[in-house]
């Protein structure tokens, strides 16, 4: 059974950092895709950064130089670094994984969650100005 943690979020001020980790366990693959998705109230959710098992990465336009999504592989973690952060960065930020090949059909920026199958619960990033 595929299982998925997100320990971390909470509230910061613009301009600061924040890191969010994804724990994943029982995913039987030795390839797959993670996407980093948000949510914020009254707006559909989005794809925010993507990660594969290669280490290929694609970022949505408005986080890119700002968020790095990296692996750990020690951990078994799929960590979102995020930097100058802004108010706009508040939403409900979920991780979720599934098949490689969701890397080669989508970017950052257009994501479809509903191709993802497995998801962490999510956690709340707020940012205050």
């Amino acid at each position: 059974q595929v299982h998925l943690v997100e320990p971390g979020g909470g509230s910061v001020q613009s301009g600061g950092s924040m890191r969010l980790s994804c724990e994943v366990s029982g995913y039987e693959r030795s390839t797959y895709c993670v996407g980093w998705f948000r949510q914020a109230p009254g707006k559909e959710r989005e794809g925010v950064a993507l990660i594969d098992s290669d280490g290929w990465t694609s970022y949505r336009d408005s986080v890119k130089g700002r968020f790095t999504v990296s692996q750990d592989n020690a951990k078994g973690t799929i960590d979102l670094q995020m930097n100058s952060l802004k108010p706009e960065d508040t939403a409900n930020y979920n991780c979720a994984i599934d098949k490689k090949i969701l890397c080669t059909y989508y970017t950052g920026d257009s994501a479809l969650a509903s191709r993802w199958n497995y998801w962490a619960q999510g956690t709340q990033v707020t940012v205050s100005s």
